[in-house]
């Protein structure tokens, strides 16, 4: 399979993990803080998945961040592949690659 065959070669998938704090987390610093970095560059990589997906993905509610309806089916497609990734590594966790 080369890389234009692969439907998300387009996306850093490392941008799918900051989607799942902020929708976890309901709030940008907050994920921000977990991800140990700033809340500039967690603002950045909600506006490369928004333009990725086409869609706010998040919008401001009060003192949270709500999902979108798009952004609430990514994350019922998301999460459980998460988990499938980590019961993955977990048992590989001492294969040197």
């Amino acid at each position: 399979m080369s890389v234009n065959e692969v439907p998300f070669s387009g996306l850093d998938l490392n941008l799918m993990l900051v989607f799942a704090l902020v929708f976890r987390e309901r709030s940008v610093s907050r994920a921000a803080h977990c991800l140990r970095v700033t809340q500039p560059a967690v603002s950045g990589s909600l506006v490369r998945l928004r333009q990725y997906f086409g869609d706010p993905l998040f919008v401001r509610g009060g003192q949270s961040m709500r999902p979108t309806a798009k952004a609430q089916e990514i994350a019922g497609l998301l999460f459980p592949a998460m988990a499938q990734i980590e019961r993955l590594l977990s048992q590989h966790k001492g294969l040197k690659i």
